[in-house]
C-alpha cells in the first residue's frame, strides 16, 4: 500500500533540509498535473466539487487541447531526464472532456514521458476503454473507495459499484489479452464510511491483478474540507510547521489554462500565470517559485496566504522521507525500461 497524504517523521524530516533533490528537479518540474476540465459526473463525500460546482470559481471548463499540446512539448524540450510523469489528473474526470482521449495520446506518444490517468471509472465502456489502451497511456489509476456498493453508493454519489468493478474487471482482462504494457492501479481514500472495508478491498484488487492498490490518507484538500481542516490545524499545532512539498514538485496546467502551484486547489488560491502568456520553463525558475519556496523554507506567508491557511503540508511525504505515490510510478517506470 502506498499513501499520498501520510505522516510520520523521517530521518530526512528531522533534517530540516529541503529543496531540490533525488527526483526534485530545478531545471524543471518532476511532476505535471494536467488539470483538464472541471466537470465530473460524481459527487463524492470526501471531495469539495459538490460545493465547488456551486461557486463562483466554477466555470464547467474544458482546458484548450493546444495548451495541452504546448505543454507536451515543452516537457519533450525541456523535460527530458527531469520530469518523471505528467499526470491527467484533479479537480474533474479527465474522460468527460470531448478530446482528453486525444490528448491522453498526443501525451504518451510525444512527450518522452511516463503519462498516467487518474479517473473514476465510471464511464469506461467498451468502446472507451478500448480507445484509451489505443492512447498508449502507461498507467491508469481508478479511484474507487469502496468493497461494498452500499458504501461505494454512500461515498461516491451517483456512482454504481457494479458498473466501476465490471469496467476496470475488463480493463484488467483486456490488458491481459493484449499483453499491454498499461499498468492498472485502484485507489482507496481511507475515511470513517469505508475504513471498515480496507484489508477487504486491497484483498480483493490484488487477486483480480491490479497491479498497485493504492491506500489514501483524508486530507482537507488544502483547507476547502473546512470541517477536516480545523481539524488538522488543531492537531499540526503539535508540531513544528515544515515546508510543503509541492513548490519542488510539480506544476498544474489547470482547466482555466492557467499555471498553479497546487493540485487541490479549488478557489484559484494557487494561480501563478496565464500559460498562455508564459512557458512552464520561465515559471518553474522564475521570481514567483523562488518566493513560493522561500516563504515555504522561513515559514513566513504573509505573500502567500493559500498555503498559509493549508493544513495539509504535513501530509506531503519529501523523497526519503516514507513511501509516495511518486515511488510506485518511478517503479513501473524502472520495470518498463
Amino acid at each position: 500500500m502506498t499513501s499520498e497524504f501520510a505522516g510520520g517523521n523521517t530521518k530526512h524530516e528531522e533534517s530540516d533540509s529541503y529543496g531540490f533533490y533525488d527526483r526534485l528537479k530545478a531545471q524543471f518540474p518532476s511532476q505535471i498535473l494536467a488539470d483538464i476540465t472541471e466537470v465530473c459526473n460524481l459527487g463524492c463525500v470526501h471531495c469539495p466539487h459538490p460545493e465547488f460546482k456551486k461557486s463562483e470559481h466554477y466555470g464547467a471548463r474544458y482546458l484548450d487541447p493546444e495548451l495541452n499540446a504546448k505543454m507536451v512539448d515543452e516537457v519533450k524540450a525541456h523535460g527530458q531526464g527531469l520530469t518523471q510523469y505528467i499526470r491527467y489528473a484533479s479537480n474533474g474526470e479527465p474522460l468527460v472532456h470531448p478530446q482528453g482521449y486525444d490528448m491522453i495520446e498526443y501525451a504518451a506518444i510525444n512527450s518522452g514521458v511516463y503519462v498516467t490517468l487518474t479517473t473514476n471509472g465510471t464511464i469506461m465502456n467498451e468502446r472507451r476503454t478500448q480507445r484509451l489502451l489505443e492512447s498508449k497511456v502507461h498507467m491508469i489509476d481508478v479511484s474507487i473507495d469502496a468493497y461494498s456498493p452500499d458504501v461505494y453508493a454512500g461515498i461516491r454519489v451517483g456512482g454504481d459499484l457494479d458498473v466501476t468493478r465490471t469496467n476496470v474487471l475488463k480493463l484488467i482482462s483486456w490488458i491481459r489479452e493484449s499483453k499491454s504494457n498499461t499498468k492498472v492501479v485502484v485507489s482507496f481514500v481511507e475515511q470513517s464510511q469505508n475504513q471498515h472495508e480496507t484489508a477487504d478491498f486491497e484483498s480483493y484488487w490484488k487477486d483480480q491483478g491490479a497491479d498497485y492498490v493504492v491506500i489514501r490518507r483524508l486530507h482537507s484538500c488544502s483547507g476547502a474540507k473546512t470541517n477536516l481542516a480545523e481539524i488538522k490545524r488543531h492537531d499540526n499545532h503539535k508540531i513544528e510547521r515544515r515546508p510543503c512539498l509541492y513548490p519542488w514538485e510539480r506544476i498544474v496546467l489547470n482547466a482555466r489554462g492557467d499555471l498553479a502551484f497546487c493540485p487541490s486547489d479549488w478557489v484559484h488560491g494557487s494561480f501563478v500565470s496565464n500559460y498562455k502568456e508564459t512557458t512552464i520553463l520561465e515559471t518553474w525558475q522564475g521570481e514567483f517559485y523562488q518566493q513560493l519556496r522561500n516563504a515555504h523554507l522561513t515559514n513566513r506567508y504573509q505573500n502567500h496566504s493559500f498555503c498559509g491557511q493549508c493544513p495539509d503540508w504535513e501530509s506531503t511525504r519529501w523523497p526519503g522521507s516514507g513511501r509516495s505515490y511518486a515511488d510506485m510510478v518511478e517503479e513501473f517506470i524502472e520495470e518498463a525500461s
